[in-house]
């Protein structure tokens, strides 16, 4: 099998130079700078092992690479915000012997949050959901680190809509050499909307910075509140915090410092966007279709917002003021 990254930035590019390490192929595809530099100098990947230099074909559009092969795997790791046009673009490109990679390609959405699913299923006929807990960092253009140990990630594996086959356990079973563990579960899809609970502070952290802090903790358990509660009401099951924690627990044990998380990086990097429409936002979307007040929610994908389009520097509010806001919010009713 090939593997086509698409979106080599902090995830794409270590799950890319991991599965590089193994012989396996791999085609990183980028766009800007990062892609100048990853075509001019490689990837410069650093986990807990060290650092080395994966010198791997670079695409910007399936036209760099002809026709894709039968055996290729598409993974998915651009931001949800950016699926669509790479979902469309990738969908349509035509494969040796006939179709396109929508009719034929196993597609693996490796994404925070659940809508990437959703869209990919619109268009793919073969979706799977990959779960993510691979803390990760977009240094600079072709440099990238993880540094967790013992293992560099962990992935959950399944169908996004159900179940599991031949070809996701093959995927798995490359992961697995890789560096990862990579179980093949049933219910995929309830192992992400686990994880989008924790991931519901990622705004928090972008708008007042990554530093722990008691108030930050006390607002993320308020949205994480009404998160479960619009869970409840929608009738959406998801995994156990003591089933996520003996998943993880000893597993990818993180270096001691201060990190700044997706969205985090997303702001310094200037990228004009995050992924609070679909984090904060999949809890405002489901509490507007269910009954659910979801006021908490609503700030925090509000402000990051803000934050992302008008430039503004990650951590350049208080915890204060954005609990306030909250606090507003919520006295409105």
């Amino acid at each position: 099998m090939r593997y086509i990254i698409i979106g080599a930035g902090a995830v794409g590019a270590t799950i890319g130079g991991r599965l590089a390490e193994t012989g396996r192929e791999v085609v990183l595809v980028a766009r800007g700078p990062h892609a100048e530099a990853l075509r001019a100098h490689g990837l410069r990947l650093t986990t807990a092992d060290g650092e080395r230099v994966h010198r791997l074909p670079v695409a910007t559009h399936p036209a760099d690479l002809g026709a894709l092969r039968p055996d290729d795997v598409l993974l998915l790791t651009v931001k949800t915000q950016d699926a669509v046009a790479a979902l469309d673009a990738w969908g349509a490109a035509e494969v040796t012997g006939g179709g396109t990679a929508a009719q034929r390609l196993p597609l693996l959405c490796a994404q925070n949050g659940v809508e990437s699913e959703r869209l990919a299923l619109r268009r793919f006929a073969r979706v799977y959901g990959v779960c993510l807990w691979l803390p990760a960092t977009f240094l600079e253009p072709g440099v990238v680190s993880a540094l967790c140990t013992p293992l560099t990630g962990i992935l959950h594996l399944g169908r996004a809509a159900g179940g599991s086959d031949e070809r996701i356990r093959a995927i798995a079973a490359d992961l697995g050499k890789a560096g990862f563990e990579a179980p093949v579960v049933e219910d995929v899809m309830r192992w992400k909307y686990a994880k989008l609970l924790g991931n519901l502070g990622n705004a928090i952290q972008a708008t007042t910075g990554p530093e722990p802090d008691p108030a930050k903790a006390a607002l993320l358990l308020r949205a994480i509140r009404e998160a479960k509660a619009a869970f409840a009401a929608a009738g959406i099951d998801y995994v156990s915090e003591t089933d996520q924690s003996a998943a993880r627990d000893g597993k990818v044990d993180q270096p001691p410092g201060v990190r700044g998380g997706s969205s985090w990086q997303s702001l310094a990097r200037g990228t004009g966007s995050v992924e609070a429409d679909y984090l904060n936002g999949e809890i405002t979307l489901l509490g507007r279709l269910h009954g659910v007040p979801t006021p908490v929610n609503d700030v925090l994908r509000h402000a990051a917002n803000i934050f992302a389009r008008e430039s503004l520097p990650p951590g350049a509010m208080s915890i204060t003021d954005l609990t306030a806001l909250a606090d507003e919010a919520e006295g409105r009713g």
